[in-house]
């Protein structure tokens, strides 16, 4: 649920950030558009881990224990 509400915001920031471009040409938008695509990037890369540290991790150590 938190993953989908980050996402949904992220896109909201970034289409409305490529409008703005769209109508100012200033070049502050696209680098903002790069930041929030980074920052998700890297945050969708975090829970990706600790999914895969829950699934693999913790469940092959209870196997083990």
């Amino acid at each position: 649920m938190l993953i989908r509400l980050a996402l949904l915001i992220s896109i909201l920031l970034i289409v409305s950030s490529a409008l703005m471009y769209a109508l100012t040409r200033d070049p502050r938008y696209p680098r903002f558009i790069w930041q929030v695509v980074r920052f998700m990037f890297y945050t969708l890369l975090v829970f990706a881990a600790l999914y895969l540290l829950e699934r693999y991790g913790l469940v092959a150590w209870q196997v083990l224990v």
